[in-house]
């Protein structure tokens, strides 16, 4: 990264699992990426190259930049998603890659752009199919998990969807319905991709509000890829900006979101000014690659 005064994590050795369920545990937890290159199959070289990337534990962190900047390649590395072709990804001091795949779902949360499920499935059962990290093999649905199903649906606001198939839904529809499943693994870590697309404002505006409030309330940490940047300047305590797929700067939004960041990163000649909820941004018009 750019910036040399990213944060130290509290990392230890050997983090001990956490066996009560039902809500996040109460200590923050760091998530951490070091020296990373991340690829796909299909690609000769890294679509990522990241030194050092830190989601701070019980913090909001975004992670911005123009299409095809790297930032779900990231984000999907960070989540244990897409194993890195060199370098770690640490959960508190934990490789998250050397995790069994229902631990590291106890711990850390995914909501994808690549999803798939029967449009036949209910709402409610999708979201109570974000219980699986917590139940054994052809163990019964427990108490907790229906009040875990309980809060995540009047977290995402679908009770009213609760009984539709996931068939009859609007692409809005469905996507305030895999938020609810992911908020119903009540993770120590939230990840999301994008979470707002398909979103009117109303509910993009909802869905980051419900993201704080996880985060205020239960200590949750948050990593969240965002394409508006002025709503990310306002959500998030942190900025990750890519470029080509390297961090250009990191660190609170008053900081990072600046004139030139808008142009060497976005490609856009903007107004960068002070407001009560973050900096606010008046863009102009694209640059031209020559600029």
């Amino acid at each position: 990264m750019s910036r040399s005064d990213a944060p130290e994590t509290g990392e230890t050795e050997g983090a001990e699992e956490t066996e009560a369920e039902g809500t996040p545990s109460t200590d923050p937890i760091d998530l951490v990426g070091r020296d990373l290159e991340v690829g796909y199959p299909a690609t000769d070289d890294p679509v990522v190259e990241c030194e050092r990337v830190v989601l701070p534990a019980g913090e909001v962190t975004a992670l911005v930049g123009p299409n095809g900047s790297g930032k779900s390649t990231l984000l999907k590395a960070l989540s244990g998603q897409l194993e890195p072709w060199g370098g770690a990804v640490e959960l508190d001091g934990e490789d998250v890659y050397g995790m069994a795949d229902k631990r590291r779902a106890r711990r850390l949360g995914l909501l994808s752009q690549e999803r798939e499920s029967p449009g036949s499935l209910t709402v409610e059962d999708l979201v109570l199919h974000g219980r699986y990290p917590h139940r054994g093999f052809m163990e019964a649905v427990t108490e907790a998990d229906r009040e875990a199903v309980e809060r995540a649906i009047d977290l995402a606001g679908v009770g009213h969807l609760r009984e539709r198939e996931l068939g009859n839904l609007s692409g809005g529809q469905k996507q305030l319905a895999w938020i609810a499943m992911t908020l119903a693994q009540e993770t120590d870590v939230l990840l999301l991709d994008e979470p707002t697309t398909f979103l009117d404002l109303r509910h993009q505006l909802g869905v980051l509000e419900t993201v704080r409030q996880l985060n205020r309330e239960r200590g949750v940490t948050v990593g969240v890829v965002l394409h508006d940047i002025s709503q990310a300047a306002r959500f998030a305590d942190n900025l990750v900006a890519l470029r080509d797929g390297t961090p250009y700067d990191w660190g609170p939004p008053d900081e990072v979101v600046t004139e030139d960041l808008l142009a060497d990163v976005f490609g856009v000649e903007a107004s960068v000014g002070p407001g009560p909820e973050g900096p606010t941004i008046r863009p102009h018009r694209p640059l031209d690659e020559r600029e």
